[in-house]
């Protein structure tokens, strides 16, 4: 009878350690309300800056177990926003993001590397206007916890710089001087709050 409860209590031990570190996964759908997709590039002497207001996506956070994040994310290329009008129809049209044809820009993470307690590089494959790159994220980890009605939230920022040409967004407008009127880098700076499901 002790070699069987002996038994039985190993085999239990093994089976909860298996499943520990997906027991203590917890996938996060991003808050729309507490997120934002931030972007600057420069046009002429200054930096216009500018948001897309329609994304969904979700991530996989397990703290201390990097090799286990996931984080997927749709943005919807026509919501671009900055806040002058006339611009964002140029920005949406064939010159640009041409959001017709190419509706989505998509990110899909690969992997983790260069993982502190508060930082990490999150690598992944980033679409927009039909062509797929690779991009590196430098993300600082903010932590995670409850808010004051019991929901589990976790919070990151994430930034990056990429040439828009790359991703075949080519248009642009010389001046008598010689110079082009829209920069080719963008800084891209994402504010992540994510709400676990379930």
């Amino acid at each position: 009878m002790r070699h069987w409860t002996f038994g039985v209590l190993l085999a239990a031990a093994l089976f909860l350690g298996a499943a520990a570190p997906e027991a203590w996964a917890t996938t996060y759908a991003l808050d729309k309300d507490h997120t934002t997709v931030g972007f600057k590039i420069r046009h002429l002497f200054s930096q216009v800056q500018g948001t897309f207001d329609q994304f969904e996506g979700s991530f996989i956070y397990v703290p201390g177990k990097p090799e286990e994040w996931r984080a997927t994310a749709t943005i919807q290329a026509g919501s671009i926003n900055t806040k002058v009008d006339k611009r964002d129809t140029h920005l949406r049209s064939a010159d640009f993001f041409d959001a017709g044809q190419y509706p989505a820009i998509t990110f899909t993470s690969t992997t983790v590397t260069d993982v502190t307690a508060t930082s990490a590089k999150l690598h992944g494959d980033l679409t927009i206007h039909g062509v797929t790159k690779p991009v590196v994220f430098d993300l600082a980890i903010h932590g995670e916890g409850k808010d004051p009605w019991g929901n589990l939230r976790s919070g990151f920022t994430a930034t990056t710089t990429i040439n828009r040409k790359d991703f075949s967004l080519t248009w642009n407008q010389a001046l008598e001087t010689g110079q082009l009127l829209v920069g080719e880098e963008v800084a891209i700076t994402l504010e992540i709050e994510g709400l676990a499901k379930g």
